[in-house]
This record gives structure tokens, sequence and C-alpha cells, in this order.
């Protein structure tokens, strides 16, 4: 199993998918599609025959149940890459009885994954491990959830003494831009539970995470040539760096960590005339999620104040905490928990620091914590998988699978 488990990984990162932020289509890159294509394509290789593919990219299949009265249950994981660092050309490299030191991913270019920077590469000692060459992300990120879906299935169809019920798998677009869940037809897909695969280290157990809204804030200076400007120049450079300053420095992402929110400057442009700062706002508390959009807000009116109004502010809900979803059906938690029991895993139930599908699909009526994939390092240069960690995710949805039936 483990190796067909490497092969289909190291067949799906070749494929580039790379969402796009820029672009308002479902899926946002053609080559989200083409990807969908070919596990189509394998789904129905493998028996599946109702495995479909819609206009958006959005791949569904099932698995039949070989025992009755069992609610269906659905593994979700995403097409698409980060947009942080190139997904083409991606040349994984495999690396045996992992040392625990530092590996030079590309000497030419000095970039090393450093135990001192990801200090959590030493739970890794004495694994196979797969690693990028320096000079784009893996794809880990989500498709070792990919693989692992698909392998588990086909386990079951080759091992029919294994009760199950029906088991719908979900492949989906655009989760790396916020959109995975938008055009995902939770109906359609017929599971009345589910999990994505899309966590990191082998044990990661999450139904926890950000509310999250995003704030853009738009200056309007004044330009006029620099050799006349006193008392006319209005640079709205220098007030968007005036209006940065206001958020409290212990409140960004760089200084915080578990349960504790955050205001994220995430990008910046402009000039003299025009300045647009995009923020984003997490927290785990949605009271405090709602302080925090007030606190924007705040400090927008206080700026506008002294700058007679030049400043305005849009700001939206992107997607909100899960708990809320999930606490009502926590026997799904207890299952996964005691399939990574059964399996060796010390369970990690943690809050994400961030989002995933799951957390707009459980606010679809589809209540979907999320699992580990065994990767670690995710949205850059440094990504890697473990193979041994792929392996545990596999056995994880089996026994998911199998302890389903036995409610």
């Amino acid at each position: 199993m483990e190796s067909k488990l490497v092969e289909r990984f190291l067949k799906y990162v070749s494929f580039e998918t790379t969402s796009d932020d820029t672009c308002e289509n479902c899926p946002s890159s053609e080559k989200q599609r083409v990807l969908a294509n070919y596990i189509v394509e394998e789904l129905k290789g493998l028996g599946l025959e109702d495995a479909n593919v819609d206009e958006h990219s959005y791949v569904m299949a099932t698995l039949k149940g070989n025992v009755e009265g069992v609610d269906p249950i659905g593994f979700i994981a995403h097409l698409d890459t980060a947009l942080d660092v190139s997904g083409a050309n991606i040349k994984p490299r495999i690396i045996e009885n992992y040392d625990g030191e530092d590996i030079v991913l590309n000497e030419e270019l000095n970039v090393v994954t450093s135990v001192s920077d990801f200090p959590v590469m030493k739970k890794l000692k004495g694994e196979d491990i797969i690693v990028t060459d320096g000079t784009t992300l893996l794809g880990a990120d989500d498709k070792a959830g990919i693989a692992e879906i698909i392998t588990a299935v086909e386990y079951l169809i080759n091992h029919p003494e294994v009760k199950h019920g029906d088991i719908k798998l979900g492949f989906n677009p655009d989760e790396e831009i916020g959109r995975g869940p938008h055009k995902f037809d939770v109906e359609r897909f017929g599971a009345k539970y589910g999990y994505t695969l899309d966590g990191a280290e082998e044990g990661e157990l999450q139904y926890e995470n950000f509310n999250a809204g995003s704030a853009t804030i738009t200056i309007h200076g004044k330009n006029v040539h620099p050799g006349s400007a006193k008392n006319i120049m209005v640079n709205s450079q220098l007030i968007a760096a005036e209006l940065s300053s206001m958020f409290p420095a212990d409140e960004r992402p760089d200084t915080t960590e578990g349960y504790e929110g955050f205001y994220h400057l995430n990008s910046m442009s402009g000039n003299v005339e025009n300045t647009v700062m995009n923020y984003i706002i997490r927290d785990h508390d949605m009271a405090k999620f709602e302080a925090r959009k007030e606190f924007v807000k705040e400090v927008v009116a206080k700026m506008n104040e002294k700058y007679n109004g030049r400043i305005e502010v849009e700001m939206s809900d992107q997607y909100y905490n899960m708990k809320e979803k999930v606490e009502p059906v926590m026997f799904m938690i207890d299952i996964a928990r005691e399939a990574m029991e059964e399996s060796d895993i010390v369970p990690m139930i943690v809050p994400i620091r961030g989002g995933t599908d799951g957390a707009q699909l459980s606010f679809k009526n589809l209540p979907c914590p999320n699992i580990f994939t065994g990767g670690m390092n995710y949205h850059g240069k440094n990504e890697l998988v473990s193979i041994n960690g792929m392996n545990k995710a596999v056995d994880v949805i089996i026994k998911i699978a199998q302890k389903f039936a036995e409610r």
C-alpha cells in the first residue's frame, strides 16, 4: 500500500494547480481542472462508477457500503496549491531514514531546511520524507490528502471483509483563496458527516478555527511637485505608516499563538496620491472577533478626524469557527481520536490558526473537522511530507469508516 500511496502522491504533484486570487472564475485556474479530470478517470478505474466532475471542477464519487443502516460519511481534500511559491515543475526528492539534521534543498540557491527554523523536524528522525528541490513548494497541501483518501478507498475495495457504510469522496478547487466550499453542493455530495484531510503533522485533529474577516483601507492623498509641496502635499503612504502603528504590536501573527487572535497587514501598495492596505482579522472567540472589527473602524475614524476624511474602509467576513457546528456531534471527534489511538498515534486536538474548507462546509450543514496528512512547513520551499505520516493517515481513514459502521 505504501508504494502505491507514494506513487499516487508523486503523480499528483506533477500537476501544477496553483489557484489565482485575481480571477473570479471557478476554478480560478484551468490547471486545476486537468487534475480533476485525471482523478475522475482514476476513480472510475478503481470501480467507482459514479465518479464525476462538474463544470466548476468539483470531483465527487461514492464507494458503496457493504453494510446497511450506516450514515454516509465524506472525506474531502483540495486540488489547488498556495500562491505564495511556485507550484510548477515540482521536483520532489525522497530522503530515506532522515537523520534529524538540516537538509540542504538547493546548494546553488542556498535553500536549507534548518532544524533551528523548523524544530518540528526533530520528530521525523528515522522516517522517510519527501522534500522539494528548493525552487518550488511541494504540494503536500493538499495532494497528500487526496492521495491518502484514494489509497484508503482502494484498500477498502480490495478488502471487502472491512465493514463500512457509503463513503463519499470530494475534491474541490480554490481552498487556498478561501473559495473551496463556495460551489460545493452538499446535497449532491450526500454525506451526513465529513472530514477534511488538510492538516499537517501526524496526530493533528482539529475542530476549532479562526473567525475570519478582511479590511481594505484606502487612503487618498494629494500629490504635487515636491519642490512646491509645503502645506499642500498629503502623502498617503505616510498616513498608512501612521495608521499601521496604531495596531497593537503584540497582536500580529508573528507575536501570537494558540487561541490568541491578531490583525495582519497582508499587503500594502500605493504612492503619494493613493495607498491601499489589506488587513486580515482573526480570532477564535466570536465576541473578540466582533470587537476587533470595531477596533479597525475606530482607528480609521480617529485618522479621518486628523486627516479630514481621506480614509475609507471596507470590511467583510470570510468564515467562522466550526466549533459551533461540531460540538453538537462530538462523537465525530471521539471516533477520529479512537482511530488514531488504535493506529499508535497520539492525538493532538489543537485549534487551527487559520481556516479549512471544513469551516465553511460545517456552516452548510456538513459538520467537518480536520485530520492530519503528515505534511509540514506548508506554503513554502521547505514544505515536506512524512511517508510514515501519510500511511498513518490512510489507516485513520479506514478505521473511521469501520467505526461509523460499528455505531
